[in-house]
């Protein structure tokens, strides 16, 4: 095997725990267009854009640290569950152009709603657990809000085919942070791939990791001032409250969240490591197999006759969720037949020397994962443009129901078939697949 090569650091996703003001970093300045438009031609609408965030925790602090400084664009407001997460949105946005000597006015809610209602609000980053994306995104669309939503895109493959509806209805810019979409090394990857620098793909690798398992945490009092019915929205309202759920923070001493909120590995409120990193993971394969906007025809789960997930495409190629070394390294291996190439962030691998990217294919060195990448700046471009971004509405949900039947089918302990072009299972003759497409939510709660 050859020698790995270092594309950039390997700095952990998550960052410094204390990662505040003082851990800001500069937006590379250089972005990916918006379907043929260059960033000066997508500059030209000129007006500010002003944009509110719903969900106010880790992931949103990493957000708003790029958001903040990408040019002509103002955050003015902010929405959490949380009260003392909405007090440090406010101080960091407040600390940020204090600092700059910019003239500004933040305001922070506790219901999404009031958000949404007011009209001087361009655009929304929406960064709450995933069981709520789908309903906050299409009210958003609805209020007239361009919307960037945190990866998965969907909690259930029917939220996904909804929300596609009502942003293609509304005539809305969509953006699914899928990040390593912009990421100049996974595009090197996914260029070999459909160039046919590999020649015919035969398999791919994507680990991701588990899939979800039955939530068991113990249940803890609940902190005064976090309405918890907010917080689990359509759910069952019989799930009970611990802190791992949603972290805990302090702002005297200033304290930011220790560990990533644990709902997503719990199958009553997440879809465990196969949708967190399988909709980068995954959706990574799929642009490589040329499949955006399709996907597989095929899925089996973990004892149907394999150790990890499959995924089988009508092509023949089969995709399985099987790490590619023994570090268990979340990526992707495309193998074919002149050879194959592994990537991961920060990380690429390859049989031989001449698939290497160019030493312009790196990233800036300093923090989290989100500032070092322009997917946010590609966001605001397409705004001007109103042209689709790099990880687009239909991409996003044609990633994020691959993630979903390889749940489906784990759940259901069989292989099951997909039709992608009707989004219907094929031979479902007890109906239970069909069932997984989604949930009834809980009253007064509805998607549409």
């Amino acid at each position: 095997m050859k020698d790995q090569k270092k594309l950039w650091s390997r700095r952990r996703f998550l960052g410094s725990a204390a990662f505040g003001m003082a851990g800001m970093v500069v937006i590379p300045a250089v972005a990916t267009s918006c379907k043929g438009k260059t960033k000066a031609a997508a500059a030209e609408g000129g007006d500010e854009i002003t944009l509110g965030f719903i969900g106010l925790g880790q992931q949103a602090m990493f957000l708003l640290s790029g958001f903040l400084q990408v040019s002509g664009v103002k955050v003015v407001a902010g929405c959490d569950v949380y009260g003392i997460k909405r007090k440090r949105f406010e101080k960091r946005v407040s600390d940020y152009y204090t600092k700059a000597g910019t003239e500004f006015k933040v305001d922070t809610y506790e219901k999404y709603q009031d958000l949404l209602a007011r009209p001087d609000i361009d655009a929304v980053v929406i960064a709450v657990p995933d069981h709520n994306h789908a309903m906050i995104a299409i009210a958003a669309c609805r209020a007239g809000k361009d919307v960037y939503l945190e990866k998965p895109m969907t909690f259930t493959i029917y939220e996904g085919q909804q929300l596609k509806k009502v942003v293609r209805e509304n005539n809305r810019v969509l953006a699914v942070g899928s990040q390593q979409r912009s990421d100049p090394g996974f595009q090197h990857a996914v260029n070999l791939v459909l160039t046919g620098a590999l020649g015919k793909i035969t398999k791919v690798n994507a680990y991701v990791g588990a899939p979800p398992k039955p939530y068991d945490l113990p249940e803890e009092p609940l902190p005064a001032d976090l309405n918890w019915d907010l917080w689990l929205g359509p759910l069952p309202g019989n799930i009970h409250f611990n802190n791992q759920l949603d972290p805990p923070i302090s702002l005297d001493p200033e304290k930011n969240e220790e560990f990533w909120g644990a709902w997503r590995w719990y199958k009553e409120m997440g879809g465990g490591f196969t949708t967190d990193w399988g909709a980068h993971m995954f959706d990574i394969a799929q642009w490589g197999l040329g499949m955006d906007k399709s996907g597989p025809v095929e899925i089996s789960p973990i004892g149907d006759g394999s150790e990890f997930i499959s995924w089988k495409y009508s092509n023949g190629v089969v995709m399985t969720s099987e790490p590619f070394d023994d570090k268990l390294t979340k990526g992707v291996k495309f193998w074919g037949e002149n050879g194959w190439i592994e990537v991961s962030r920060g990380y690429f691998n390859a049989s031989d020397p001449k698939f290497n990217p160019p030493a312009s294919a790196s990233a800036a060195e300093e923090g989290p994962y989100e500032t070092r990448i322009p997917h946010q700046v590609n966001f605001i471009e397409c705004i001007r443009s109103r042209q689709d971004p790099v990880a687009s509405v239909d991409i996003g949900h044609s990633s994020c129901t691959v993630c979903n039947l390889g749940n489906i089918a784990v759940d259901l302990k069989r292989t099951i078939k997909w039709d992608p072009a009707t989004e219907t299972f094929v031979d479902d003759t007890d109906g239970e697949a069909a069932k997984r497409l989604h949930y009834t939510y809980r009253s007064p709660w509805k998607l549409i």
